[in-house]
């Protein structure tokens, strides 16, 4: 025999009242089918009861939807030889109701006897249409056998006379039973009373408790228990198999899918429950029992509650003193408060309690009554208030005795800039639990769900500004790459932010990066760093990485809000890590203490692996002596391109045409862009260098570069006979010249060098950079990194690769 609970949603209208027809009529044994109201139907019932107390004539039509709501199921589920039968009980029900409504309506009263009578119509009526739904069903009635008791002004089961009443009237089990969850009655009035909310769940386990059922099935509208809330995060999927211990936990912190003291009398038979979708039968649902499953997952599942408050006593009157928790906890019952999460100091100075946002200001009075003489005294100092919080929880009986949960979690938590303003943990080790602030809730719970691989991927939410070459280029890359990642990474790209020049898109399920630009188009709204600094921030999402493809400085004046808010920054920008040292220095030391990246590897050398190698040498303990390098990619294939029959003013031209050089490539012949870049390197390599101090020594005058654009392109060619006639005397003494930026001991200079054939940048092609380092390591013979160090697809291509080094792929 089995016990078959079905909730408000189950039974709340035409199609789900027929699926629990096919699904209990399809069962081979018996069973005790256990029905809560109409879905909606009790909060319907006090509503109206609250019109009439408040003489509110409304009642009657709110009423008369009621009474049309159970005619439209009688009419849709009953068969036509019992619908005249049916509709006459339950009409002689909706007449009953009406009575007291009225009563209610002429009194202005609404005593605890009378709410209780009328909330127990819906699960009276429920019971009835359903029996007579299923084929061959018996009807019980169940405040002949389910009875409370009062204990502090509230009905609490009586289980003596339950036990005994529930056993003499199921001496025999008859195929299908029906009874109503949820009401009572009181044992020596005998006048209507209920189990309190999720009391349906409450009544089934004890009818299956006490009949010793092989079963109890919970049928609702979820598939089960889920690793988190699905509204929060997708990526949440049903837990097949819990412990009573585990259900239990998930239950008393947020997780709605059956009432907590309902398993309390099964566990005690060893009595398994099974959660099932009464819209997706066929799902195996989640089957719980005293098995602790050893071997699985860590953690089970993830639950939360997001309006609790957190209410603090503190005092160092409290150190050793007997009896002030009983005191507290005490004070706090006489009113009905329950505590959610008790949090004590091993110092016994401070007692944090939380609860529900609305029992917080009447707790702080009931304590700073209780404890008046205490305070007067000083031997308490405060009792507070926080409003506002969410008390998440972390559960699973493979906890116990593994070391590092806790430092994983908090470690995660923190990295990603989630304040734990309260931390409790019982000695079973089967629940951590911590308060946060209500707006990191869904940050958390992602944070928590994807960092103990409760899902089989790691994410990565990517906001990106700029979509011009680079920019671009980079997307156009991750959409080719998304797919391999996933596949053999088990990562997942997602971006969730775009920004172009006029307008910014954010979408935190992600954008379709196939359609991106017409969407923005679309939807996008208008951009300013201030709104994409904002959009940011208050997305408020985990694992989020900021990838900068402009040359902007106010972009580059949002790096240090967003490493603020533990965004990671990756930049190929150069702007900030050029900048002053102390604004350089300020981003460098805020990620490291955020345990988050600032990277900007594409800030010399596009692809090149450059940054990232002087940071492993001076790791590994090496010292960095010297920095010799050709950093201009648009300069090498200047120089490279003139020739005899083309001039230093048309090699420019071509270097512009092949993107290689800026819109306005003076930025690019004043050597400024080698000077931040040979600043940047100078810096990583453990020198205080400012742009300011690098010599320059540079081979066009001043004039160019103080005119217009327009003036620049009419009189740059006054120089092409003084570089022809500097060329022929190279090809002569077989050199060429290069760009060259020199740091010696944290001296930094830039300036045109003639190299001959023996030297390391003689065969630099095209627009390739060029490093040679030189340390205490590699002092004899240099390391040497060339390679292309301009164009869009590398300089995306090394974007793309600070991005993966965030999620730690290899």
């Amino acid at each position: 025999m089995k016990v078959m609970k079905f909730g408000g949603t189950s039974v709340g209208s035409v199609n789900s009242i027929l699926n629990v027809k096919q699904i209990v009529e399809g069962e081979q044994e018996s069973v005790i089918v256990v029905v809560s109201a109409l879905g909606g139907l009790t909060d319907k019932l006090i509503a109206v009861s609250k019109l009439a107390c408040e003489g509110d004539s409304s009642y009657t039509k709110e009423f008369e939807a009621i009474d049309a709501r159970h005619m439209e199921v009688i009419e849709g589920v009953i068969p036509a030889t019992k619908k005249e039968t049916v509709t006459a009980t339950i009409k002689k029900l909706l007449g009953e109701l009406l009575n007291v409504y009225h009563t209610v309506y002429q009194t202005r009263e609404l005593s605890q006897i009378i709410s209780d009578a009328i909330v127990s119509y819906g699960e009276r009526m429920s019971s009835v249409i359903i029996s007579q739904v299923l084929e061959g069903a018996e009807y019980a009635y169940s405040p002949d056998f389910i009875k409370t008791t009062t204990q502090f002004n509230k009905h609490v089961l009586d289980f003596d006379s339950t036990r005994k009443l529930v056993r003499e009237k199921f001496v025999t089990i008859p195929k299908i039973t029906v009874c109503a969850g949820f009401i009572s009655s009181d044992k020596d009035k005998q006048h209507i009373t209920n189990l309190g909310r999720g009391g349906s769940d409450y009544t089934a386990a004890i009818l299956a408790a006490t009949l010793e059922a092989d079963l109890l099935e919970i049928w609702t509208d979820v598939n089960g228990f889920m690793t988190a809330d699905p509204r929060v995060i997708s990526k949440a999927y049903v837990i097949d198999k819990l412990s009573f211990v585990e259900a239990m936990e998930l239950c008393n912190f947020g997780a709605k899918v059956i009432y907590p003291p309902t398993i309390f009398p099964v566990y005690h038979k060893n009595i398994p429950i099974v959660i099932k979708n009464t819209f997706n039968p066929s799902a195996p649902g989640t089957f719980i029992s005293r098995d602790k499953n050893q071997g699985e997952k860590t953690i089970k599942g993830i639950s939360s509650i997001n309006d609790t408050a957190l209410v603090t006593m503190q005092g160092l009157g409290m150190v050793g003193v007997t009896g002030v928790s009983r005191r507290l906890f005490g004070a706090l019952a006489d009113v009905g408060i329950s505590a959610i999460m008790i949090s004590q100091a091993a110092s016994e100075n401070t007692i944090s309690v939380g609860m529900k946002n609305s029992e917080a200001d009447l707790a702080v009075e009931v304590i700073r009554k209780e404890f008046a003489s205490e305070i007067e005294m000083g031997e308490i100092n405060r009792v507070k208030e926080e409003k506002d919080l969410a008390t998440i929880a972390i559960v699973g009986d493979n906890m116990k005795r593994i070391p590092g949960i806790s430092g994983k979690l908090f470690g995660m938590l923190g990295r990603n800039g989630i304040n734990v303003i309260a931390i409790a943990q019982g000695a079973s080790e089967t629940n951590i639990s911590f308060v946060t602030d209500s707006k990191s809730l869904r940050k958390a719970l992602n944070i928590i769900h994807e960092s103990f691989f409760l899902t089989d991927y790691q994410e990565l939410n990517i906001f990106l500004v700029g979509t011009g070459t680079v920019g671009g280029g980079l997307l156009d890359q991750i959409k080719q790459q998304q797919p391999k990642l996933m596949a053999q990474n088990r990562l997942k790209l997602k971006v969730v932010g775009i920004a172009e020049e006029k307008k910014v898109l954010f979408k935190r399920e992600g954008i379709d990066l196939a359609s991106y630009r017409e969407e923005i188009k679309q939807n996008g709204v208008p951009a300013s760093p201030e709104i994409i600094k904002n959009g940011i921030l208050e997305m408020n999402i985990f694992n989020s990485v900021f990838v900068d493809c402009t040359a902007s400085y106010q972009i580059a004046s949002l790096y240090k809000d967003l490493l603020s808010d533990n965004v990671s920054v990756v930049a190929a920008n150069k702007i900030a890590a050029s900048s002053e040292y102390e604004k350089y220095e300020e981003l460098k030391n805020l990620s490291r203490k955020k345990g988050i990246k600032y990277l900007f590897e594409t800030n010399v050398g596009a692809g090149l692996p450059i940054i990232n190698t002087i940071n492993n040498l001076i790791n590994s303990g090496d010292k960095i002596l010297k920095i010799e390098a050709v950093l201009s990619g648009t300069l090498n294939f200047i120089f490279n391109t003139i020739s005899a029959d083309i001039p230093f003013s048309k090699a420019i031209l071509m270097a512009k045409e092949a993107r290689f050089a800026e819109p306005d490539p003076r930025i690019d012949l004043s050597g400024t862009d080698v000077i931040r870049k040979l600043v940047i390197l100078s810096r990583e390599a453990g020198y205080r260098v400012e742009q300011a101090d690098v010599e320059k020594n540079l081979f066009i005058p001043n004039k160019y570069f103080e005119g217009s654009l327009d003036d620049f392109w009419k009189t740059i060619n006054e120089m092409d006979e003084e570089f022809d006639k500097t060329r022929k005397q190279l090809d002569a003494e077989n050199k060429k010249y290069r760009f060259v930026a020199t740091m010696e001991d944290g001296k930094c200079s830039v300036g045109l060098q003639a190299v001959g054939m023996q030297h390391p940048f003689y065969n630099l092609e095209g627009s390739n950079n060029i490093i040679m380092i030189t340390t205490e390591r590699y002092l004899d013979h240099p390391m040497i990194i060339k390679g292309y160090g301009a164009g869009a697809s590398v300089t995306a291509a090394g974007v793309f690769a600070d991005i993966i080094s965030i999620a730690n792929i290899r």
